[in-house]
């Protein structure tokens, strides 16, 4: 199974690409969002998400593998498939997501091409419990403390480190990210677990 594509921009469609690999042209579903800041002939790195299916081998690309663990879980609702999926990340990043999910945001995902009113509320309730997870998916886990420079607000254990890194790559400041999750801990007490801090942490920094 390909897991991640590194090569050169060789072409450009309405919904893929042609990465060169090599002298290998490998043609990837890309969302709307990734394509635009795409560039002929520019060395890009992408995590790749495989299907194969008896009559095709389809690979689907995304710049973080956050973003690739947002795919996979957003198909896990009913009526979302790939496409779907590729298009909810197409309008929305994946901290714009984030935050829909854990504000109850039916608007914003019914932006979607494909995603009606109905669908938009689905996704948002089956993922509200799950999306918290996601944002510690497959990443690298740093330690809090002055070293990390996180923040000047003391946040100890587990959990909050794993909830500020998980806000940090969502796109938001250590520091910010560091105070929502300080906030949190106040709240919800020290022995909350990093999916409720992420939860209240989002929820902090949408104010």
């Amino acid at each position: 199974m390909i897991g991640q594509l590194r090569g050169k921009v060789d072409a450009i469609g309405e919904a893929h690409a042609i990465i060169d690999v090599g002298g290998v042209g490998y043609e990837v579903q890309l969302s709307t969002r990734t394509l635009r800041n795409l560039k002929l002939g520019e060395e890009v790195v992408l995590t790749i998400d495989t299907h194969v299916r008896e009559d095709a081998i389809r690979l689907f690309g995304f710049k973080s593998e956050v973003e690739r663990s947002w795919f996979r879980t957003l198909q896990n609702v009913q009526g979302v498939g790939s496409k779907v999926a590729l298009g909810v990340l197409g309008v929305m990043s994946t901290q714009e997501l984030a935050n829909a999910v854990a504000l109850g945001n039916f608007a914003a995902v019914e932006q979607a091409p494909g995603v009606g009113k109905k669908l938009a509320q689905r996704i948002v309730t089956e993922l509200k419990d799950k999306a918290p997870a996601l944002s510690v998916a497959g990443l690298n886990v740093p330690q809090t403390g002055p070293s990390a420079g996180a923040s000047d607000v003391p946040v100890e254990g587990q959990a909050a480190a794993e909830a500020i890194s998980a806000l940090t790559n969502l796109g938001y400041n250590p520091a910010q990210a560091s105070a929502a999750v300080a906030a949190a801990v106040t709240e919800l007490g020290v022995e909350a677990d990093t999916a409720k801090l992420i939860r209240r942490g989002l929820k902090e920094l949408a104010r």
